[in-house]
């Protein structure tokens, strides 16, 4: 099967595509009328008419501890970058190194939010960080705040019950904390991959072993 890639930052008007589709922000993959929003290997396969072989979600406790390692890890790399390469962008993507660290915070803070206010927005993934939080180590700071709040929360009994409303439907609550986890964990990986060419040796950095069981895509930009 041939698949177009477009690159909606260069191509404002493919958002149309989106548009149509209901679907308020990339990634997603369609074909005809039928689309997939983000990264979500199962519901791809089906898209495309090949067999899935569902492997072992981890356990609600599981994800809780690597999303904490994950958020830990993305503080201790964060007060690294140096202030000059805050605003450093990858070649295709418009978001700066500033706003990817304070995007791993607050895409997990989002889950506990969820929780409580019964729907998550897209609005929470677009969000910019504050003035205030001007420099690595202010972001990192901000995700102390955050490990602290979902620590909280996963002390509560039935924290990962039931069922959640999103903006790309109704999930199990099980399923959008293994997405959480996930997602937070692939922007780890791409902020490894600018520290890397800052030439920066990261702090204690997490190894493919720590995310063993997490369905993110093989590639660090995709």
């Amino acid at each position: 099967m041939r698949f177009e890639g477009v690159d909606v930052e260069a191509q404002p008007e493919r958002m149309a595509d989106l548009t149509r589709l209901d679907i308020p922000i990339v990634p997603a993959t369609v074909i005809g009328d039928r689309a997939v929003h983000g990264w979500n290997p199962k519901a791809l396969a089906e898209l495309v008419g090949v067999a899935w072989v569902d492997s072992e979600r981890l356990a609600p406790a599981a994800l809780a501890e690597r999303l904490d390692q994950i958020l830990a890890a993305t503080q201790r790399l964060m007060r690294q970058v140096p202030a000059e390469h805050l605003a450093t962008k990858a070649p295709d993507r418009d978001r700066t190194v500033r706003s990817l660290g304070f995007h791993v915070f607050r895409l997990s803070l989002a889950f506990r939010d969820t929780r409580e206010k019964g729907y998550f927005p897209e609005d929470w993934l677009l969000e910019e960080p504050p003035v205030a939080l001007a420099d690595g180590a202010a972001i990192a700071q901000y995700g102390q705040d955050v490990r602290e709040r979902l620590a909280d929360w996963f002390r509560r009994p039935g924290w990962c019950d039931g069922s959640v409303n999103t903006y790309y439907g109704a999930q199990p609550a099980h399923e959008l904390m293994e997405r959480t986890t996930w997602h937070a964990a692939q922007h780890l990986r791409q902020l490894y991959w600018f520290l890397e060419r800052m030439e920066v040796t990261p702090d204690a950095p997490l190894t493919d072993r720590d995310l063993a069981g997490l369905p993110f895509p093989r590639e660090v930009w995709s």
